[in-house]
């Protein structure tokens, strides 16, 4: 059990940033720590005239923003029990996993709220805008009355005598983390205060902020990656963070990273992956450049150039920028590290809160996600965890207790000494580094018992021209990759879909002469629409194979 409580980090913060900003909406208003506690506090009065106790379920359901985060600290230190439902989720989802949680209290969107029917939520007793904090819907008029008079008291700012509340014990449930809303499948993983804390713990450990240093938020907070890395754990630094709420297009990302100039950014692979494809490989690729880059002292030149502009599309104030959620490009990588560019690929899950791996950018290797963070242990479920590759299996602190009123999955994610199963396989090399080679349940077997992983496939169709997102399967003892094509970059070429076939079967080919001939693919078909994907937007592998 960890020593410290993420609580009391918050409180710490809370007393020690008092006149520092904390939140802002991207665009739009914010409050400083002070306004944070004085809004906790507020919050903590209208829990009690509403009757809820410790350990009763609170939940959010909006785009990140300031409302949202105020929330879900006011729940945590309330000693209640956050449950964050995704925005994505549809409404029949989202009416499943409310009485799933048996959850009484409901933050939304305004949006968001409409379609949702409350006579289908049983437990529910009132919805609160995250807008402004005004009453969507009340159960009883005491209700209504209660979030009324918090709103008129929201406005005036207390000392520091109001940061008054308890600290729940380790032990305690923090939340509950949906990874699917699907009735019959939901899977609702229970972290406890200890998990957040050995999270945050880690992460001030290791990852270098300050007070009043500027983190952007773009992930989802109903994420666990995003939640613990962009915002629980700045929050305890004093640093100010904003939360973008909108679809981080290229576009906007750009203004935002400009006006925000973050020092700690988190993203996904896709993000540098199309920053790479579109606007450097394209450029350094013409025959011009090439003869440029063949000449020593002039490719440094050019390699500092694109350094610099990849900093400032990111703000230029970064110390690191961290890829999560799925494996980075090698071939972007490769390129990234040949101009040092101050980027890490980390690994978690949602059942470990959700660290498992980091390494800081000067450390970490080519394809690797870096080394097992100090509060858990790591091996793998392999004779040779050097040679051969095996499940990733982990215990320690930051752990799940299991999946709410999921017993039967709770025992078949552990093994019976204790080890959490993650479904990922990987390799360990000689000093620690894991390399990570796809997930259990992906692994294609080939006919002369070979293991092929698909996402590392996928990672080089990914890269090619043209490709919006691929899938390889396997039909009938072949390998067959399933690419969404990306037409706006095809137009812009000029090129047309009845072209492509022939485009990407030249690709295939030039793929599979690098491959070894078990890993060839042996067809290409082009869909026409994007493929389906859950909440967590990972592409549902089940309905095309």
């Amino acid at each position: 059990m960890m020593k410290e409580s993420y609580v009391e980090l918050v409180n710490d913060s809370l007393r020690s940033n008092w006149n520092l900003k904390a939140f802002s909406d991207y665009e739009g208003n914010g409050y400083t720590y002070a306004e944070v506690a004085s809004h906790i506090h507020y919050l903590h009065q209208f829990y009690r005239d509403c009757g809820i106790k410790a350990g009763d379920k609170i939940a959010l359901y909006g785009r990140n923003s300031s409302n949202w985060a105020i929330a879900y600290l006011s729940v945590i230190t309330y000693e209640a029990v956050v449950v964050p439902i995704l925005p994505n989720f549809t409404p029949n989802e989202v009416h499943h996993l409310m009485n799933h949680s048996e959850s009484y209290i409901l933050y939304a969107s305004d949006s968001l709220w409409e379609p949702l029917e409350a006579s289908k939520m049983s437990t529910l007793q009132i919805s609160i805008s995250l807008e402004d904090f005004s009453c969507l819907y009340a159960a009883k008029d005491n209700f209504s009355t209660n979030i009324q008079k918090f709103n008129q008291l929201k406005s005036n700012v207390l000392d520091k005598t109001c940061i008054n509340w308890q600290t729940p014990s380790n032990e305690k449930l923090l939340a509950i983390i949906y990874t699917s809303g699907t009735t019959g499948f939901s899977k609702g993983v229970m972290l406890t205060h200890n998990s957040i804390t050995a999270n945050i713990v880690f992460s001030r450990n290791h990852m270098d902020l300050k007070p009043g240093d500027r983190i952007l938020s773009l992930l989802p907070l109903a994420h666990a990656y995003g939640c613990s890395i962009e915002f629980l754990y700045p929050f305890t630094m004093g640093c100010h963070i904003t939360f973008l709420g909108k679809t981080p297009s290229p576009q906007v990302l750009m203004q935002a990273f400009a006006s925000v100039r973050p020092r700690l950014i988190l993203s996904v692979p896709l993000i540098l992956e199309k920053i790479y494809k579109t606007q450097v490989k394209t450029v350094l690729s013409t025959p011009r450049m090439k003869l440029f880059l063949s000449i020593p002292f002039v490719e440094n030149i050019i390699y500092k150039k694109v350094l610099q502009k990849l900093m400032e599309f990111f703000g230029n104030n970064f110390i690191e920028l961290i890829i999560g959620g799925a494996a980075l490009n090698e071939e972007v990588q490769i390129f990234l590290r040949k101009i040092k560019f101050p980027f890490t690929v980390g690994y978690g899950t949602t059942e470990c809160g959700p660290l498992i791996t980091y390494a800081p950018w000067y450390e970490n290797r080519l394809n690797s996600c870096g080394k097992c963070v100090d509060t858990l242990e790591l091996k793998i479920d392999s004779p040779n965890p050097q040679q051969e590759v095996g499940e990733i299996l982990v215990k320690g602190e930051n752990v799940m207790v299991g999946y709410y009123k999921n017993q039967e999955a709770t025992q078949e994610a552990f093994t019976e000494d204790g080890w959490l199963r993650t479904g990922d396989l990987g390799i360990l090399d000689s000093d620690g580094f894991l390399y990570i080679k796809g997930r259990l349940k992906n692994l294609i077997v080939g006919p002369s018992g070979q293991n092929i992983y698909p996402e590392e496939i996928e990672s080089i169709i990914n890269n090619w021209p043209y490709v919006s997102e691929s899938l390889v399967v396997e039909r009938k003892n072949k390998l067959v990759a399933l690419i969404y094509p990306n037409m706006e970059e095809a137009d812009k070429d000029k090129i047309s879909e009845i072209q492509l076939p022939e485009i990407f079967n030249k690709f295939k080919d030039e793929m599979n002469k690098k491959l070894p001939a078990y890993m060839n693919v042996n067809r290409i078909e082009i869909y026409s629409h994007e493929f389906e994907k859950t909440p967590k937007n990972s592409i549902k592998r089940f309905l095309y194979t």
